[in-house]
């Protein structure tokens, strides 16, 4: 049987910072929702510019934490997919707050604040299409 995992605090706040409360665990999730990128390489060439070393640990990191999974690319026997898990789907809600906040008080550039806004203007229903659309994509399920 696993041991079950022993945390500092039990409070919701610091129990979702430590499954996903480092900035490239976020970016990385975000490039997969919206950008669609699933190859290691792929989000290598993020604007953000992550160094590979940190990138190999943040994946293994999000896999052990539930919130992406990998598998062979079946056109590419040495090629590896990461896709979110239903866990990591749930994560969208977040990163839209994020946007709504840096919208109001950071320099967004005018394309990702289009693109943020849009989401964001169509509410809970957009957010539901957009998660039933990522399911499809990679779970494989509507």
């Amino acid at each position: 049987m696993a041991k079950e995992k022993q945390y500092r605090s039990n409070c919701p706040q610091y129990l979702a910072l430590e499954a996903f409360g480092d900035k490239w665990t976020l970016l990385i999730i975000r490039d997969m929702m919206i950008e669609g990128k699933k190859y290691f390489r792929e989000f290598l060439h993020s604007k953000e510019k992550i160094a590979s070393n940190i990138l190999a640990s943040r994946l293994q990191a999000m896999e052990e934490e539930g919130l992406i999974h990998k598998k062979n690319d079946p056109r590419h026997k040495q090629k590896i997919i990461y896709l979110l898990t239903e866990k990591g789907i749930d994560l969208l809600p977040i990163i839209m707050e994020n946007a709504r906040w840096s919208l109001k008080h950071k320099p967004v550039d005018k394309k990702d604040r289009l693109q943020a806004q849009s989401m964001l203007d169509g509410g809970y229903d957009s957010y539901k299409a957009f998660m039933a659309k990522l399911r499809a994509e990679h779970l494989g399920s509507g």
